[in-house]
């Protein structure tokens, strides 16, 4: 066991908006999400659409997050709907501004549309006894003003508070649990099921289990040197999560040193060779639009692509003086798809993703730069500018009018979905 009395010893909320998008929509309708069997799904007209979230009564049917629209019961007293985006980040938005009340900006973390993180280290003193009684204050609030039900966990760190709420406050009468250093061994340790950690997916838990490891107290107890080993600098975090330590601390957020920009999708059918690169050529000029508005132009940049029936390719390049034309770029990883890719092969997934920036004011004098891309960086930048004023999508490539454009069918969603 580790001295926890070394360890950041905080009041950490996670809040979790209890089948948010489902909750909204039944609302919406007049309906009680409590009572209500009702699913949101990506697109109501696809068979194969994801269920993005369902009510806790269809959850009892075997209908989850992940689950597809076929797999919906066809019946009566079933509601399915589409999403409602800009609704749903409306509501969001205004519990936020509800928790907002109880802390300081700089100690509240949004970790998703639904959930979120608080230190009320220094301030549930000013309003309740107690964290917990504070937590409960908060979710009466919330419900109040919304009719949203919320879980929370509370721990001595965002970890404990996280994983507090994932196991126990989901299945409490009050929807609260409280997490301490103290509750270590009798409470994270017994979780059986590594999946059900906070940061352990199904392909590291198999890796684990490999190992000999298929509990968090095995976890928690197997010598860290060996997790270093075999999983780098992610096992000794493994390690010192599975006992319970988290030095994390909201209002001092991690800068990372070596920042990315990036664009992937999965394709809603499969892409021929010939199409692909509408969709190559609209990834890259969104990400180096993107890079050009924080003053930066990558010197390494990256593509991956993978077949509908598995596999792929993944091939970075990079260029000391940086790439400063998007067409430049787009012929570069283009060339690479052509020459390498199996042309009888159909295509369901696409990345591109730029690294190791240079700041744009800092630019080696190129002598043997032609005219042509001379130019092209001007009208780039020029672009740019309307772009700006009036919109990412207010000028686009004559390519984005074909049916194999991804922009023409997203230009009215709202993270993928629809508003």
């Amino acid at each position: 066991m580790y001295d926890y009395y070394q360890c950041e010893d905080r009041d950490i909320l996670c809040i979790d908006l209890k089948s948010f998008y489902a909750s909204v929509s039944c609302l919406l309708n007049n309906l009680d999400p409590m009572s209500t069997k009702l699913a949101v799904v990506g697109n109501t007209k696809r068979q194969g659409s994801v269920v993005l979230a369902a009510t806790p009564p269809l959850k009892k049917l075997g209908i989850k997050t992940g689950s597809r629209l076929y797999e919906i019961p066809n019946r009566s007293d079933i509601y399915i709907t589409n999403p409602k985006m800009r609704t749903y980040m409306n509501v969001s938005v205004k519990i936020s501004h509800i928790i907002l009340k109880y802390i300081s900006p700089e100690d509240f973390w949004q970790y998703s549309i639904d959930e979120c993180f608080c230190d009320i280290t220094h301030s549930y003193h000013l309003f309740a006894e107690s964290p917990y009684q504070l937590a409960s204050m908060i979710q009466e609030d919330i419900y109040n003003q919304t009719n949203i039900k919320s879980t929370i966990g509370i721990g001595s760190n965002m970890l404990l508070a996280k994983v507090s709420m994932d196991i126990e406050s989901k299945h409490t009468k009050n929807g609260i649990a409280e997490w301490r250093y103290e509750d270590v061994p009798s409470k994270l340790w017994k979780i059986k099921d590594l999946t059900k950690f906070w940061g352990i997916n199904v392909k590291t838990a198999k890796k684990l289990n490999k190992r000999g490891i298929f509990s968090i107290e095995d976890l928690a107890n197997y010598p860290y040197q060996y997790l270093k080993r075999d999983f780098g600098i992610v096992g000794i975090d493994l390690h010192l999560h599975a006992n319970g330590i988290d030095e994390s601390v909201i209002s001092r957020p991690y800068k990372t040193q070596n920042k990315g920009l990036g664009k992937s999708k999965i394709l809603l059918r499969d892409y021929e060779l010939n199409e692909l690169k509408t969709v190559l050529i609209e990834h890259v000029d969104e990400v180096f639009y993107r890079t050009r508005m924080i003053d930066k132009y990558p010197t390494t940049i990256s593509i991956q692509i993978g077949y509908s029936v598995g596999g792929g390719l993944r091939k970075q390049f990079t260029n000391k003086n940086g790439y400063q034309s998007s067409n430049v770029i787009i012929e570069k990883l283009w060339q690479y798809v052509l020459n390498e890719s199996d042309h009888t092969e159909l295509f369901r997934t696409i990345s591109v993703n730029f690294t190791n920036f240079k700041d744009s004011n800092i630019q080696q004098l190129e002598l043997f730069k032609n005219d042509k891309e001379v130019k092209e960086e001007m009208i780039e930048k020029a672009m740019d500018k309307v772009k700006f004023k009036y919109g990412n999508h207010i000028v686009k490539r004559a390519i984005s009018l074909t049916d194999s454009s991804l922009l023409k069918n997203n230009e009215k969603l709202i993270a993928g979905h629809k508003a």
